[in-house]
Formats: C-alpha cells, sequence, structure tokens
C-alpha cells in the first residue's frame, strides 16, 4: 500500500469520524488526522469503520484535522451515494494512528496511474527560533525530479510516494527544477515564503499524460519553539543553498509533470487506498 490548485477544507464533513471507535484503541492520547482527495475526476464517499464519514468528497478536498482515539481504522472508498461500504472502488484499507501523531492520508494514483492511498505522518517537531518547515510530496502520476542548487542537483530523483522535508530560516526564497537526470532549469526562479514555526506541506497530485496535474498545500502551525523565533530571515551561504532545496521541491514537484510534457507517463485514475 504506497501512498486547477484547489483545497476545500471540510472539517465538518469528516468530524462523523469521532463517532467511530477504532478497532483497537489506546485513548490515553489522542492523534490528529487529515485527508486529502488527490484522485482527479473521481469523487467519491469515505467509509471509516463501515460508517460514512465524508459524503461527495471531490478531488482536491483537504478535510481535517480531527482529534482521534489513538488505534487502527479501516477505510474504504466507494462510488457517491453509495448505501454501504461492501463494494468499495478502493479499500478496505487499515490506518493505525498513534497516541500524539499528527497524519495525513492521501487518496492518489502512482507513478502508474493505479489508485492508491498513502498514509503520512507530519513532522510536528519544534522548529528552532527564526525557522519553518517545508514537506514535499510526490504523488502524481509523473516521473522523479532534481531539485537544482546553483546548477547542481542537490536532490535527485524524489519520486512518488516519496517526500522530502527540511527545517529552513524563514523568509522568501528563490529556486528551480529540473527534470530527474537533467541540469537544465524547467521552471523557476520561483519565489516560495517560508513562515516562522510552520510546517508547510506541498502535494503534486493528479496525471501528467491526463493534463490533471494540480498542487495542494496544507499548512500546520504552532511550531514555534519556547519561547517563539524571531524571524532572523535568510543568512549564510548553506543556509540560503538549503532554502533553495526546500523550494525547489516545494515548486519542482507539481510543475515536473508541465514542463516534462514531451516525455510522456502513464495514464491515471485515482483513489484512497488499495483496490479491492
Amino acid at each position: 500500500m504506497r501512498n486547477k490548485i484547489l483545497v476545500g477544507i471540510a472539517a465538518g464533513s469528516i468530524a462523523a469520524l469521532a463517532a467511530i471507535a477504532p478497532a483497537s484503541a489506546d485513548t490515553a492520547e489522542t492523534a490528529r488526522l487529515s485527508v486529502l482527495h488527490g484522485i482527479p475526476d473521481t469523487p467519491v464517499d469515505v467509509w471509516v469503520n463501515g460508517e460514512l464519514t465524508l459524503d461527495d468528497f471531490q478531488p482536491g478536498d483537504l478535510a481535517g484535522p480531527l482529534d482521534l482515539a489513538a488505534g487502527d481504522y479501516e477505510v474504504a472508498l466507494t462510488a457517491p451515494d453509495a448505501t454501504d461500504a461492501s463494494s468499495p472502488v478502493l479499500g478496505p484499507v487499515t490506518v493505525t494512528l498513534a497516541g500524539g501523531g499528527d497524519y495525513t492520508a492521501v487518496a492518489h494514483l502512482d507513478e502508474g496511474g493505479s489508485p492508491t492511498v498513502t498514509p503520512f505522518q507530519n513532522d510536528i517537531a519544534a522548529t528552532a527560533a527564526g525557522e519553518g518547515r517545508l514537506t514535499v510530496r510526490h504523488v502524481a502520476a509523473a516521473p522523479a525530479v532534481d531539485v537544482l542548487a546553483a546548477g547542481a542537483p542537490v536532490i535527485e530523483g524524489l519520486a512518488n510516494p516519496d517526500e522530502a522535508t527540511l527545517n529552513l530560516p524563514a523568509g522568501t526564497i528563490s529556486a528551480s527544477v529540473a527534470a530527474a537526470g537533467t541540469t537544465e532549469p524547467v521552471l523557476g526562479p520561483a519565489d516560495v515564503t517560508v513562515q516562522e514555526g510552520v510546517l508547510t506541506i506541498a502535494y503534486a497530485w493528479g496525471s501528467l499524460e491526463d493534463g490533471s496535474l494540480a498542487l495542494a498545500v496544507q499548512t500546520i502551525s504552532g511550531l514555534h519553539s519556547a519561547p517563539e523565533g524571531v524571524n532572523s530571515g535568510v543568512g549564510g551561504q548553506l543556509a540560503e543553498r538549503d532554502a533553495v532545496l526546500q523550494a525547489l521541491m516545494i515548486v519542482g514537484v507539481a510543475a515536473i509533470a508541465v514542463a516534462l510534457a514531451t516525455g510522456g507517463v502513464v495514464a491515471a485514475r485515482a483513489r484512497v487506498g488499495a483496490r479491492d
């Protein structure tokens, strides 16, 4: 089980999860769960432990976060307006939530265009004073990307469903990206803002071949160290290089599909888990 710009926050829809007891739960601590629908042209109903929790969930929508008891949750996707989860189009799959953890479950296409679901654990550790955190997740039916800094690749072959994370000085940075195995920029420079004490997660989802590639962004605040840090900007060559690296990833994973359109990738169709 492996894992246009539109991000609709539908926390109310996922609230029904609160009434569902996990298969095995440690109620001493709760976990936080968000769900991202990254399957193009495929509205679905989401069922958790046999209960309808997201009705007519649309591609590009982000639901949550919701506090849930730690434990195992069985998730299945069905066609909209299904009367139960007995004939899922994807799943059922089991998502395990540990107490104190923050998670995003992503229904998306794998690199070959098959629907799948990937649960990610979000890095919510405290950031240093003056820093923010950037995570890039490649969940699109598109090829790998290389990230360039000073004209040379510093991240190579970021592929579906991998992620990359960096802690960076808060500020606005410039970045560019190239197709995997090349050094000629195909996108950029582009400005990306890193916020102090905030985790910014960028998702490249959809299908390059189908022309449905899109970018979704999720932010999680409250990562400030104590006392709350002061914005220090981007200082020093090393910090600048790392900042470029992170920005390249956040911009490049989504844009590589467009830039590589001449290379052709497999068609895609998406769902939120392993196909039943």
